[in-house]
């Protein structure tokens, strides 16, 4: 069962902008890690970024750090990712998963987050940027 819808992926060219939004469950947002992974054709699944809903630091892959930001509305428990000066190789399927059950949060969520322990995925949205 779905929990978690993503939004606002497109195709944009090299430069361009772009924010993803994630809206969860209540129960789902609340207090826990969310995380933005991204897949590409043929590619691995590779996280992207990831925090604590509760408020803290910000984990950042290594590619997208200084050009990719997350951003949250505790109001309607939605998380964002907003992505600048976009790369032909940002091109991906991207997914936002929550790990409700880890049990040295919230300090896990300030690290790279582990797939396969996050229980709780969207659907994805493609993200496309151009040359």
């Amino acid at each position: 069962q779905v929990q978690l819808v993503e939004s606002g992926g497109g195709s944009v060219q090299t430069g361009g902008s772009l924010r993803l939004s994630c809206a969860a469950p209540e129960a789902t947002y609340s207090n826990n890690c969310i995380a933005w992974f991204r897949q590409a054709p043929g590619k691995a699944r590779e996280a992207v970024a990831n925090f604590y809903t509760g408020g803290g630091t910000t984990w950042y892959a290594d590619s997208v750090k200084g050009r990719f930001t997350m951003s949250q509305d505790n109001a309607k428990n939605t998380v964002f990712l907003q992505m600048s000066s976009l790369k032909p190789e940002d091109t991906a399927m991207y997914y936002c998963s929550a790990a409700v059950r880890l049990v040295d949060l919230p300090s896990r969520c300030a690290f790279a987050p582990t797939e396969f322990e996050y229980e709780f995925w969207g659907q994805g949205t493609q993200v496309s940027v151009s040359s």
